[in-house]
């Protein structure tokens, strides 16, 4: 009896023994797919090793992070001959194996960086077939030309001192006008470092605000009863008329407040003359004013159309506050909505027909509190979105689309369970880019400067949340990857900017604002 058993036992262990070689089999061939698909530029044989869709973390050793897919990583070996290898030589070093989930550990010699790189990979049994899960790699992916291996972004702080810098236009490459949120209009000469105040600002800036929240309590958060607020209250966007040289238009704006403190946002010009506004008029004010100082918008562009274009927030904090129809929905309400005028306010031909209860001006809607607003190399006007719980995006601005919020949204609610009805018929627009995390996204703008060759037409976007800065890479108007920068040196940003001759900027929204200038160490 007991011979019997042993012999069970054995066969019982010899087949599992079997079993599991013949996984370690199936897995040392999807890695070497995905080894050799990297050596020789074979990218269906690399793509074919991934689940679609797989994430990679791709960590160069300094101060940057690449997230980015399996799909656009194989696409970089499509762009060198098939057949010819590349100088690394990749080797597999170990794999567990538990039930139906592999770890394995690759690693690859590169000798013309001189260094030895790993890959952390998670593999998965997928219907009795082996796929990389997940891809974490202790090295830089493979440049797309040598240059790119050159990019080491650095931190120069120009200015500080300001309060809370909102944004920032160029009259030259050194001298410059920089909105305070909580403060003014400075011009700054960069070189000298020379400030002097603009004079004439609207006297109905809404500043930080001492309020007893219980007579307004739906438009704050509990527990905020006799509190100081100021959120986005304040001076926010200035921008240059196009014909700025001759006509010294400028356009600012910013939160307006009315006897009440009821605030909401507006949009005025004036001339700069000797560092006074002058001749001011408005153009746009986003009535009607409300209780609650939350998400304005405020951003402002010009296309290349010549028209100027305004992004304006709902204002609701809690969504349970809309009514019905939402208000970002409502084309009877200013508020949620992207508007688009003649640079003296005057409402352009072209502009998409909503119908006539339509607000004056209206170009898209569906907006729950978009900042920025940047032009890319095609003309496109692409811009970010603020989530509520998550759901930051970024999208490109079309005549006529309808954004979704709050029907649809990447993220959640802060009201649990919200679920408005959506209008028969009503058609949404996708971002193009979404986080899984909070990034708050602001000022955006498109790169195409010289210290930086490889990131020339890439969004480079900074965010509140967690003070990150993302370059996001963009081809044929669509996200490929994204890079996080400075990932430990966070800061809370407000703006990023490309000055007259390609320098990158950064204004951070702190109480002791900075102007940071960004170069490239090794340039």
């Amino acid at each position: 009896m007991k011979r019997i058993t042993f012999l069970i036992t054995a066969l019982v262990w010899s087949c599992l023994s079997l079993n599991a070689q013949s996984d370690q089999e199936l897995i040392r061939k999807t890695i070497y797919k995905f080894i050799d698909g990297s050596t020789y530029n074979y990218p269906d044989t690399l793509a074919s090793a991934f689940y679609p869709e797989t994430r990679m973390f791709l960590y160069n050793g300094s101060d940057t992070a690449w997230v980015v897919s399996s799909e656009e990583y194989a696409s970089w070996y499509s762009r060198r001959t098939p057949g010819t290898k590349n100088d690394r030589v990749g080797s597999i070093l170990n794999i567990e194996v538990v039930l139906d989930v592999a770890f394995a550990k690759v690693q690859f010699i590169i000798p013309s960086f001189g260094n030895r790189y790993y890959d952390l990979l998670l593999l998965k049994k997928i219907k009795g077939e082996w796929k990389i899960v997940s891809k974490c790699t202790s090295a830089e992916p493979i440049p797309k030309t040598p240059i790119e291996a050159l990019a080491k972004p650095v931190k120069e702080t120009v200015l500080s001192g300001l309060n809370r810098p909102w944004s920032m236009a160029f009259l030259s490459e050194n001298d410059v006008i920089i909105a305070e949120k909580d403060g003014g209009l400075v011009r700054v000469d960069l070189l000298s470092k020379k400030r002097e105040t603009i004079g004439g600002l609207p006297t109905d800036i809404a500043r930080k605000i001492k309020i007893d929240t219980t007579k307004h309590a739906d438009a704050f958060p509990p527990g905020t009863h006799d509190m100081v607020f100021s959120f986005n209250a304040g001076l926010l966007q200035v921008l240059l008329d196009p014909d700025f040289a001759n006509n010294k238009y400028l356009y600012l704006s910013y939160a307006a407040e009315n006897k009440e403190r009821a605030s909401t946002t507006k949009v005025i010009r004036a001339r700069l003359i000797n560092n006074q506004l002058v001749d001011m008029e408005t153009l746009f004010l986003a009535d009607p004013y409300t209780h609650g100082l939350f998400h304005y918008g405020g951003g402002m562009i010009f296309g290349p159309d010549g028209k100027l274009y305004i992004t304006i927030g709902e204002r609701n904090y809690f969504e349970y506050m809309n009514p019905v129809p939402p208000i970002a929905q409502d084309i009877k309400d200013k508020r949620g909505k992207i508007i688009r005028l003649n640079p003296d306010g005057s409402i352009p031909e072209g502009n998409p027909d909503f119908g006539p209860d339509a607000i004056k001006g209206l170009y898209a809607t569906g907006i729950r509190a978009a900042q920025g607003l940047t032009i890319s190399n095609t003309g496109k006007i692409w811009f970010s979105e603020h989530g509520t719980m998550q759901g930051d995006e970024l999208n490109i601005l079309t005549a006529g689309a309808n954004y979704g919020w709050p029907h649809k949204t990447t993220g959640g609610f802060r009201t649990k369970d919200y679920n408005p009805p959506v209008i028969p018929g009503t058609t949404f627009t996708e971002p193009v880019h979404f986080w899984s995390q909070t990034v708050a996204p602001t000022g955006l703008t498109f790169y195409n400067g010289r210290q930086f060759p490889q990131w020339r037409g890439n969004l480079i976007v900074p965010g509140l949340g967690r003070g990150s800065l993302w370059r996001v890479i963009v081809e044929n108007e669509k996200v490929i990857g994204v890079e996080e920068l400075f990932i430990n040196d966070r800061v809370r940003l407000r703006k990023a900017i490309v000055s007259p001759r390609g320098q990158l900027y950064l204004l951070t929204d702190e109480e002791n604002g900075r102007l940071i200038k960004v170069n490239n160490e090794n340039y």
